[in-house]
């Protein structure tokens, strides 16, 4: 597998590559059997079949490159559940040297195309539904916040595809459904922002049926859009009928105008203006692609769902939702992240609708649930585990959206408890499958199929194979993915304490050490790096909770739980790069003795991306002298870190916040937060000149290391 991808093809990376036959000897591992998938990476190199996957009839795994097949009598064996299934008419013509492609063995991930007709007397084929986009703008904010959100929202109506759905809700102390259909004059339905409301009142106070009462068999007569009923096309019209009258309708909305009380928040009813949008969206066909898009400028302050980002997490998480804190609608941070949601090609995130996951395991396999965006719809089965992880009770999960930076973490358990349950003769592979369908951003309906096979180690004899197979990076995400989980869900969790406990007992398993001699400890390279990134994670923003607000913490955790393992490690432990003028650029060591008067660093801890110049470059540069010609190599030098922080930026959503600064500037904190304190006011004695220290009580690296050896080697 290539290094510069780690998640591969299949999108998949597991804490342990191979794994102990017996819950027994996986709960001595410490770190849980986990993998953390990508449900549509975005990798075009994976074949097309213009057919609907081959489905095992006990279990319903899709055939695969692992399935054993009986050419002759036309038979194949399903991997999971050993059913011998028949092949269908359509594969007649396979043989040894006429394999159809989900059989190559490099194929582990293909895709399916299902075919979608429009007839509307075939309903056997499901039309091409268009996406619906539903914006909700929230209206209680200065004049200038107001004209940045509405250019944002103009700019986004126009990059939308011609035929998407467009409807428009605005609030304040009201919500005001505007008609789009009619363009004579602006009429619009006004909600209480008090009241709750359910999604029939809505429909019924806009005059819509609901799009589960057909009056026909089959699909509906007169069909529009993917719409039972043309009524609904008052207020949600393709973006090329409503791009001008929308526009209009914007320009002339104004600032919330009810009165605010000296010393009181504007009455912003964001749960309302939600549940009205929700309850427009109940006029589609069920299975229609669909988005709420709100900009908020503060919490829920009138009826219900009084909320903020943090009370809102739920709800963005379950229906795989986006979001986006900024300071302002006119930051970058903001501006640059939005136009990402809307953009083609290359940089467009890949917006997908109704996904749904299957995961097939093989049946000493079962699944405590996942972390991520999704929802589970409690299907149960015999590989659902009694023990329950975030998302459990279930092997299939709702995800409303998906994007190609979409990731889960699945949490496995093993059934068997004892070594003696297990036969001799059994199987020593096992396999997982997860079987992805969605709705790309055109309204296709798409399956991808990735199954992956890793070997069962008897970890009685040795533990040699289980020690190569560990996967420091996805270990670290997956461990800070469960402590957030838990401090969200357990009253008086202490993470600190959990991670340090853990953290003991894994060195104490792994490290070759004598007993009660810390000086003789030592771990293997493969597990080398994880107590360095325990000891970030320890000090990272998913467990110093206090320095942030709620809306901050939720905000970290949502990004934490959606993305990719080398994004998600990122942000558990950042990265440093050094620029100087002897040397190319540079890893540096996440440390305070990494600062130099004569050096650049660049710092990426995902939410934000840090130019930090040292005291002497910062001076050179104040007086100018990249502007002299003699001086071109330190105007390269000022120049490489930033080329790299836009590459950094480009390639990420939510866009990060770029902060350039100087040493012992007021921004350097930025930096100086996220380093290794080697060096403090305690010991500033030892500093390196032109380096610097860090006013802290924390421990550095060294001393918790020295802790951690003392502890584990304890008999």
């Amino acid at each position: 597998m290539a290094n510069s991808d780690p998640e591969g093809v299949d999108g998949v990376r597991m804490t342990w590559n191979v794994w102990p036959r017996t819950k027994l000897e996986a709960s001595k591992c410490v770190i849980p059997l986990a993998a953390s998938i990508a449900p549509i990476p975005p990798h075009s190199d994976i074949p097309t079949l213009p057919y609907a996957p081959l489905r095992c009839r006990t279990c319903s795994a899709a055939l695969n490159a692992y399935s054993r097949v009986d050419f002759l009598a036309k038979i194949w064996i399903c991997p999971f559940c050993y059913q011998r299934n028949q092949f269908p008419p359509h594969y007649a013509m396979i043989s040894e040297t006429n394999l159809p492609c989900e059989l190559y063995p490099q194929y582990t991930t293909v895709q399916y195309t299902l075919q979608t007709n429009p007839d509307p007397n075939n309903p056997s084929n499901a039309p091409q539904l268009q996406p619906v986009f539903v914006f909700v703008l929230d209206t209680c904010m200065i004049e200038e916040e107001l004209v940045f959100a509405k250019s944002a929202l103009k700019q986004a109506i126009g990059l939308l595809p011609e035929q998407a759905l467009v409807g428009f809700v605005s609030f304040g102390t009201q919500a005001h459904v505007h008609e789009l259909g009619f363009t004579e004059m602006s009429k619009v339905y006004v909600f209480k922002g008090s009241k709750e409301i359910s999604k029939e009142q809505v429909l019924e106070q806009l005059g819509l049926p609901a799009a589960g009462r057909r009056s026909t068999a089959g699909y509906p007569k007169g069909l529009q859009n993917g719409f039972t009923n043309t009524v609904v096309n008052r207020f949600l019209l393709p973006a090329s009928d409503c791009e001008f009258t929308l526009n209009s309708l914007l320009d002339e909305l104004q600032t919330d105008q009810w009165p605010v009380q000296a010393g009181h928040r504007a009455s912003r009813c964001t749960g309302v203006a939600l549940s009205v949008a929700a309850g427009l969206l109940g006029a589609c066909l069920p299975g229609t692609g669909a988005r709420i898009i709100a900009l908020v400028g503060g919490p829920c302050t009138e009826g219900p769902g009084t909320v903020g980002v943090a009370e809102m997490k739920v709800a963005i998480e379950r229906t795989g939702g986006l979001v986006v804190l900024a300071e302002s609608f006119g930051h970058s941070v903001f501006k640059d992240s939005f136009k990402l949601v809307f953009e083609d090609g290359e940089q467009s995130l890949g917006l997908c609708f109704n996904g749904m996951l299957e995961i097939s395991c093989s049946k000493e396999i079962k699944v405590q649930g996942i972390i991520g965006p999704c929802t589970s719809l409690e299907k149960k089965g015999p590989n659902v585990s009694d023990m329950v992880i975030g998302e459990g009770n279930t092997t299939t999960w709702k995800m409303c959206g998906l994007d190609k930076s979409t990731c889960l973490t699945v949490i496995f358990d093993l059934s068997s408890t004892d070594q003696s349950n297990v036969p001799e003769t059994v199987n020593p592979q096992f396999y997982l499958q997860f079987l992805t369908s969605y709705q790309d951003p055109e309204g296709k309906t798409l399956i991808r199929v990735t199954t992956v096979t890793r070997q069962w180690v008897d970890i009685s004899v040795s533990t040699e194979e289980l020690i190569h197979g560990f996967d420091q990076e996805t270990a670290a995400v997956v461990m800070a993915r469960i402590t957030s989980l838990k401090m969200e869900t357990e009253e008086g969790f202490d993470a600190t304490r959990w991670l340090d406990r853990n953290l003991i007992r894994f060195c104490s398993k792994f490290g070759n050490y004598r007993e009660n001699d810390p000086s003789s400890f030592s771990l293997n390279p493969c597990f080398s790096l994880f107590p360095q990134f325990i000891f970030n994670l320890r000090r990272s923003q998913f467990v110093q909770v206090f320095n942030n607000s709620p809306d901050e913490t939720a905000y970290f955790r949502v990004l934490l739980n959606k993305e990719n393992i080398t994004n998600a490690a990122v942000m558990v432990q950042p990265s440093l790069i050094s620029y100087s003028f002897n040397s190319p650029p540079q890893p540096a060591l996440l440390d305070v003795a990494s600062i130099s008067a004569d050096h650049i660093l660049l710092l990426d801890s995902y939410f934000s991306i840090v130019v930090f110049h040292g005291m002497t470059i910062a001076q050179w540069r104040n007086m100018g002298y990249q502007n002299q010609p003699e001086h071109q190599a330190f105007a390269l030098l000022l120049e490489a870190p930033q080329v790299d922080a836009q590459i950094i930026i480009r390639d990420r959503f939510p866009v990060p916040r770029l902060v350039v600064c100087d040493q012992h500037g007021s921004q350097a904190r930025f930096l100086l937060a996220k380093l290794n304190p080697s060096a403090t006011y305690n010991n500033a004695t030892d500093i390196a000149p032109g380096s610097d220290i860090i006013f802290t009580d924390d421990v550095s690296l060294q001393v918790f290391c020295e802790h951690l050896q003392r502890l584990a080697v304890q008999s």
